[in-house]
């Protein structure tokens, strides 16, 4: 499966901006799908992630302004994310866990300016 991960951009401290991630094919929804990001010279650090059946988990960092769901309809997994602040400043990035393995999507730029 490929994952397209889009809807980056430039925003002011306190906007917002809403991620969107297209798979190649269809997901079962009890796969497991998430967000992730990496900021400059920092790892790669867990955002946000859902499956069916159960509720969404978030980063400490993120909860409360970011919020995660998908339509598995449209094969797209989204990531709504308010109030953002600069240290959200990141490549996002989407990953689906299929069996034992990873799909990662390309990543797209969040800058937040203060």
């Amino acid at each position: 499966v490929q994952l397209q991960a889009s809807g980056g951009g430039l925003v002011q401290a306190g906007g917002s901006l809403r991620l969107s991630c297209v798979a190649s094919r269809t997901i079962h929804s009890s796969v497991v799908m998430g967000w992730y990001r990496q900021a400059p010279g920092k790892q790669r650090e867990f955002v946000a992630s859902i499956r069916s059946g159960r509720d969404p988990n978030y980063s400490d960092s993120v909860q409360g302004r970011f919020t995660i769901s998908r339509d598995n309809a449209k094969n797209t997994l989204y990531l709504q994310m308010n109030s953002l602040k600069p240290e959200d400043t990141a490549v996002y990035y989407c990953k689906a866990r299929i069996g034992s393995g990873d799909y990662w999507g390309q990543g797209t730029l969040v800058t937040v300016s203060s």
